[in-house]
């Protein structure tokens, strides 16, 4: 990789992402860190719901920076070196506009960050400025607009209720895709991107995602409970397409982790790319279908 040749960008592009290995079977990691991290963060989130349910809107906030630094790190294998300060700022405006104001102000926070990474790149400009800004209004995108979905979730008055379908329906798509796949799974579904990936597990994610839906809808909300079933469905493709979207940048940029920030899952990253695909099609089911 060549070195940043502006000052600001040695000062604030962290170092490259490396590969990092990963023997743990067939699962492809460490099980038992997994469900450790996993359960952690599930106590937090829900801890941080029940006990003040805005605070939420600061763990997004702060998984989105996360995100963003993660994202900076693996482009930089690229030599695409992202305006770290510019986007990182746009994240934290995003997750405000959208909790606090909605969808307007979302899409106008994000048009404004788009504009600060090509504006740091003509104050401060090097060989290759035009994908370094490219970049920038990847990560701007991907994760922060995306999270802004969450944050409008939150903002509801039952913001707890969606906020728990969100991530549970989510999380059962990953949950249903590995039982079905570990038990059942013959046909790879994209082998070329994800060779654990197969038929039989998504269908498991469809089945496990349906299940949640139906559930959490009769159960939180108090209606139909069939509206979980194309909610389920609906995350159950969503996901995989996030999982698959992230495996096909890691392929790209020559990596396995983000990072290796949470142990048993690898980065933030790792983590949110299901779930951030998720965000905007959970908050138009239960916009438009819940609040009917």
């Amino acid at each position: 990789m060549t070195t940043p040749t502006g000052p600001s960008d040695i000062a604030q592009s962290p170092p490259a992402a490396t590969p990092v290995t990963n023997p743990h079977g067939r699962a492809g990691r460490n099980l038992a860190q997994a469900i450790g991290v996993g359960v952690g963060l599930g106590a937090m989130i829900l801890l941080s719901l029940f006990l003040a349910k805005d605070s939420f809107a600061v763990i997004i906030a702060v998984a989105m920076i996360v995100g963003v630094w993660e994202l900076v790190r693996a482009l930089a294998v690229k030599q695409i070196i992202v305006p770290i300060v510019p986007v990182a700022v746009g994240a934290a405006g995003m997750i405000y506009a959208a909790h606090q104001r909605g969808p307007e102000p979302l899409v106008v926070a994000f048009g404004l960050t788009c504009t600060a990474v090509a504006v740091w790149r003509v104050i401060d400009p090097r060989p290759g400025s035009g994908r370094d800004v490219a970049g920038g209004v990847f990560a701007a995108f991907y994760p922060c607009l995306l999270g802004g979905f969450a944050a409008m979730m939150l903002a509801a008055d039952d913001g707890r209720s969606r906020i728990i379908t969100f991530i549970l329906v989510t999380v059962c798509s990953d949950i249903g895709g590995y039982v079905a796949g570990v038990l059942f799974g013959k046909h790879p579904m994209a082998p070329k991107i994800s060779p654990k990936k197969s038929w039989e597990g998504f269908a498991g994610s469809v089945l496990f995602c349906a299940i949640a839906g139906s559930a959490c809808i009769a159960v939180l909300f108090d209606k139909p409970w069939w509206i979980g079933v194309p909610l389920g469905a609906l995350v159950a493709m969503c996901a995989t397409i996030g999982d698959l979207m992230e495996s096909v940048i890691k392929r790209d940029l020559g990596i396995k982790d983000m990072s290796n920030l949470l142990p048993g899952h690898g980065g933030m990253m790792d983590r949110l790319d299901s779930l951030l695909v998720c965000a905007p099609v959970v908050w138009a089911v239960l916009h438009y279908l819940v609040d009917a």
